[in-house]
Parts: structure tokens; C-alpha cells; sequence
């Protein structure tokens, strides 16, 4: 491996994530890590067990990581796990530790697969494993279950980039052999914010799962979509095999053999497996820490000199002075102000590069998500034709009519207006949620005065609710207004006047070539005097009974349609 400093370096840098967990994070610093992305059973949580040669990790259907598992990996003598929430306490029974994750996920996100960017952290001591570090996140997923938000995936994406983005992470990208490779959720989102590949590890699981006579040795030799640290294959145990608790040792002993007497995969059997990608991982990690350190020296170097001279502002700080306080206070609150309208408005004297924040998060939701969730309430053409011969049918009863009566098209019409409510309540709330994000991320100035701090968070908050709960009310009062008068006379509104007009434009021009094409002066422009859905009732029920036929009356001719289609064409003056 090296020699010992270089072994040290890990456990330094998981120091250093401890000390920075103690007092919040307040420091921005991104220290190296190795960030596990995937597809929901894609196979994340084997490859993690396999590395510690233990089952600890909750298992189930959709979505089982819920929130971030920071995983320490530290070699010693004995083995056992410990929790940052639990410290001093030593979990020697991995089912307790399972249990453990379960309750801790659970007390954030509750019982029905909700997601939190709240990590977990998990250091295990163990003789089977490596110095590593890796943060397992949850599982990328496309459809809600159970009582998720319907922008689940947009939170789970959130999440993996607030990771992933940081220059000082590694991501190791997680794809079953028996999926299409170019698409790829992991890759994808990795290729996102690593286009070149140089940060990106892949791992190819369920190589034993493929369909017969088809490997991924194209893959695997990194000639297919390649990487610069490659790709690394490995064959986790099957589902039977968890269920019958194969000892994992006996299932690494299997993986190896599998990649001897494989014929696609035995010349390159010593560059794959479990035990050869845990090596990689802690080479790469290593080399890695040690490539950062010194950005990363100056960089905390900064970040000293910048705390340093705040502490300088509170050494002349006395609390007992009553308009030093008034002062200070106000101070506080003007700054959180500023902030928060500088991260609204884009204005900031910091530009993250990394993620987007604030003001840059609601215009994505102005013009990005909202569009989507209008899109999605799209109607099908065919249910439509579908839901207006209902409407008249059911509006008509027992009688037969000649000409579709106006309260079908209001019917129609206000259920698809109706169905503009839910993307709009969903939209104030997306819009209400990043507000309060941002307040969180501006409201950290006022750590040292936690009270405060809780005051202020709960006067804004409240405020911005209030506010929603306005917006919510108004959007709600125009969208009834538009349901309670449906204005036909509306120049946007194509009903039977502009239809006449675009009708009579469309007939001039078609008169005025066929004029051209055959020599001869224009026929009077036709006009459409009705139009509608008609029922025509044979006599004997033997011949077919009652048919609901679409016509077009115009001054010339009276056309029929079915299902689309034109049946015939007759002479208004030969039918009169």
C-alpha cells in the first residue's frame, strides 16, 4: 500500500468530517470522498456488505436508502460499528446495527419511504476491511410509492448532486450488466458533472444475471463509454442467497471462480472482483487526498483568516452594554436580510459553481418543473372525442338532438380548467419549500445566538406561510373565476365566429388555386352556417338503430364525418 503516512491519510480526513459534523458544517470545506451512485437494485447495498464481509444494511422493495450513509471503513484489530449519533456506544451485533440505521432513518423522514439530505454517519471497525470512506445515497428512482412527494425524483436528484458536484469527489457509479449501459442513471448523472470521466469509477454488478451468449467484456475493458479510471466488475449474491444467508465469504469465493472460467471475463479475472475493487477504492481515495491537500491547506487557511477576524469583531463585544445589543441585534438581522435577498436575486458576492441555489432554484421551477407538471395533465385526444359524446348523450337523454348543446362544451371545458389546480398548488408549494431552504441557508449567521436564531427562523417561516397559504387562496379565486364564466366572445377563443373567418380565409384561398389550375374565375366562397354532432335512427333496430354522425353545413353542401373520417359530400341544393 505504501508507507504509514500515507495509510493515515483517511483516517485524517474522517477527523476532519467529525470535527466539521460537531459545529455544523459552518466551514465550507470539501473534503475528498468516494460518493456511491446507483439505480434502486442496482446492487450498492451488496458491493458495501461485501467490502465489510457482513450483513448490516436494511434491505426491502423501492426505496431503502433514505437518507446518506456516510460509511467509515477503518482496519483493527476487532470488529465493531459505531454511530455518530451514538457516541461511546459499540454495536458488536451487525443486526443491531441495521436496526439502528432503520430507527435513525426513520425518526427523520417517518414510515413511508420519505427522503432526508440529513446523513448518517457509520464508522465500522473490522480486520476484513480497508481504510475507506464512502457516502451510499439513496437509490435514483422515477415513480413515487406510498405517501412520497410526486417530486420524489427531482429530491433524490438534488440530493447525489449536492455530493457529486464537489470537485473533491469521487464518484463511484453503480450499473447492473443486464440494463442498456448508455442509459445509465449513474452514468448519466455522473457524466453531468464530470463530462471528461476523470473522477468517475464504474462498477458493473449482475454480471452472472446477463442473458446467455452476452457479456459486457466491451465494458469492462473500458472500450464502451470509457472512463478514466475504468470500470471494475464484481457478482454480488443473488436475492436466494440473501434470503438463505450465504456466509459472504463463500459468495466472494464464488465471484472469484465465476471470473476464472468465465470466457469473456478470465484474462482480465485479476483486475475484478470485490476484494480487487475495495483495493482500487482505497488506492484511488488515498492518491486522491493527497493530490487535494494542498488546495485544500490553502483553502482552510482562508477560511481561518475569515473566522479569525469575526472573532476580532466580538473580542470588543460587551453584553452588558444595552445598545451594543440593540446594535448588534439589529446588525444581525439587517445582514440575514441582505442575505437572503442577495440569494433571491442572484446579487450574492459568492457565485456557487456548484450547485443551484435560491432565486436560480425558483426560476427552475418557473420554467422547468411547473411546464412539466402542465404537460403531464395533457389530454388524450381519443378519451376527449370519448368524454364529448358522453356529455351529449347524457345531456340530450332520452331525446335526439340535431346540434351539440352548450352545456357539453361547458362540461368539457371546465373539467380541463379544473385540472389546472393540482399543478398550481404544487407549484406554490415547490416555490413556499425553496423559500424556507433559503432561510436555512442564511440563518446560520445566527449560531452563536441560538434563541435568536429559533425566533427569527419561526417569525419567517410563519410569514412565508401565511403568505402561501394568500398565493394559494388566489390562485384558487382565479382559476374559479375562469370555471364560473366561460367567455366565448374572447378573441383567443375559436368557437363558431372565428371559425367562419379562418373557414371563409381558408376557402379563398383554395377557390382562388383552383382558379389558377383550371383557367377559370373563383366560386362564391362557401360559409359555414352549422356544425355539430348529429343522430340519425333507422327505423328497424335489424338495421343497425341510432348513429351518431359529426356534420358541417355550409352554404354549398352538407358534409358527414365518422371517427375522423369524411363519408360523403352532398349539394345543399340537390338536398334541399
Amino acid at each position: 500500500m505504501g508507507n504509514r503516512g500515507m495509510e493515515e491519510l483517511i483516517p485524517l480526513v474522517n477527523r476532519l468530517h467529525e470535527a466539521l459534523g460537531t459545529v455544523g458544517q459552518s466551514c465550507s470545506l470539501h473534503l475528498p470522498q468516494i460518493a456511491v451512485v446507483g439505480g434502486q437494485s442496482a446492487g450498492k447495498s451488496s458491493v458495501l456488505e461485501n467490502f465489510v464481509g457482513r450483513d448490516f444494511l436494511p434491505r426491502g422493495s423501492g426505496i431503502v436508502t433514505r437518507r446518506p450513509l456516510v460509511l467509515q471503513l477503518l482496519n483493527s484489530n476487532i470488529e465493531y460499528g459505531e454511530f455518530f449519533h451514538c457516541k461511546g456506544k459499540k454495536f458488536t451485533d451487525f443486526d443491531e446495527i441495521r436496526r439502528e440505521i432503520e430507527t435513525e432513518t426513520r425518526r427523520l423522514t417517518g414510515s413511508n419511504k420519505g427522503i432526508s439530505p440529513v446523513p448518517i454517519t457509520l464508522k465500522i471497525y473490522s480486520p476484513h476491511v480497508l481504510n475507506l470512506t464512502l457516502v451510499d445515497l439513496p437509490g435514483i428512482t422515477k415513480v413515487p410509492v406510498g405517501d412520497q412527494p410526486a417530486d420524489i425524483e427531482y429530491q433524490i436528484r438534488d440530493i447525489i448532486m449536492q455530493y457529486i458536484c464537489k470537485e473533491n469527489c469521487l464518484v463511484l457509479a453503480v450499473t447492473p450488466a443486464n440494463t442498456d449501459l448508455a442509459n445509465s442513471d449513474a452514468l448519466k448523472l455522473a457524466k453531468d458533472v464530470d463530462p471528461e470521466g476523470q473522477r468517475t469509477i464504474g462498477v458493473i454488478t449482475k454480471l452472472d444475471l446477463m442473458d446467455k451468449g452476452t457479456d459486457a467484456r466491451e465494458i469492462l475493458e473500458n472500450r464502451l463509454l470509457p472512463l478514466r479510471r475504468g470500470y471494475i466488475g464484481v457478482v454480488n449474491r443473488s436475492q436466494k442467497d440473501i434470503d438463505g444467508k450465504k456466509d459472504i465469504m463463500a459468495a466472494l469465493e464464488s465471484e472469484g471462480n465465476f471470473f476464472l472460467s468465465h470466457p469473456a471475463y478470465k484474462h482480465i479475472a485479476e483486475r475484478m472482483g470485490t476484494p480487487y475493487l475495495q483495493r482500487i477504492l482505497n488506492q484511488q481515495l488515498t492518491n486522491h487526498i493527497r493530490d487535494a491537500l494542498p488546495a485544500f491547506r490553502t483553502h482552510l487557511q482562508s477560511q481561518l483568516l475569515a473566522l479569525n477576524k469575526e472573532a476580532d469583531e466580538y473580542r470588543k463585544f460587551s453584553p452588558d452594554n444595552v445598545v451594543r445589543r440593540t446594535k448588534t441585534l439589529l446588525q444581525l438581522v439587517q445582514r440575514l436580510a441582505v442575505d437572503f435577498e442577495k440569494l433571491i436575486e442572484g446579487s450574492g458576492d459568492k457565485v456557487d459553481t456548484g450547485n443551484l441555489s435560491g432565486g436560480a432554484r425558483i426560476n427552475k421551477i418557473f420554467h422547468e418543473r411547473f411546464p412539466n407538471e402542465l404537460i403531464k395533465t395533457g389530454f388524450d385526444e381519443r378519451k376527449l372525442r370519448q368524454e364529448i359524446n358522453y356529455a351529449i348523450r347524457n345531456i340530450h337523454g332520452v331525446r335526439t338532438g340535431l346540434f351539440t348543446p352548450d352545456m357539453a362544451f361547458q362540461a368539457i371545458v371546465k373539467k380541463q380548467i379544473s385540472s389546472l389546480k393540482g399543478p398550481c398548488i404544487k407549484f406554490i408549494d415547490m416555490v413556499s419549500q425553496e423559500l424556507i431552504t433559503t432561510v436555512y441557508q442564511c440563518i446560520g449567521k445566527l449560531s452563536t445566538f441560538p434563541q435568536l436564531r429559533e425566533e427569527t427562523e419561526r417569525i419567517i417561516i410563519t410569514e412565508i406561510r401565511e403568505q402561501e397559504n394568500k398565493c394559494r387562496e388566489q390562485v384558487l379565486l382565479l382559476i374559479d373565476i375562469q370555471l364560473a364564466y366561460i367567455n366565448t366572445k374572447h378573441e383567443d377563443f375559436i368557437g363558431f365566429t372565428n371559425f367562419q373567418h379562418l373557414n371563409n380565409q381558408s376557402n379563398m384561398n383554395s377557390s382562388a388555386q383552383i382558379a389558377r389550375n383550371q383557367g377559370v374565375a373563383s366560386r362564391s366562397n362557401r360559409i359555414v352556417i352549422q356544425k355539430g354532432w348529429l343522430t340519425i335512427s333507422n327505423i328497424g333496430i335489424m338495421k343497425g338503430g341510432a348513429k351518431e354522425f359529426w356534420f358541417i353545413l355550409s352554404t354549398e353542401s352538407l358534409s358527414w364525418y365518422k371517427d375522423g373520417k369524411r363519408l360523403t359530400e352532398g349539394n345543399r341544393s340537390n338536398s334541399e
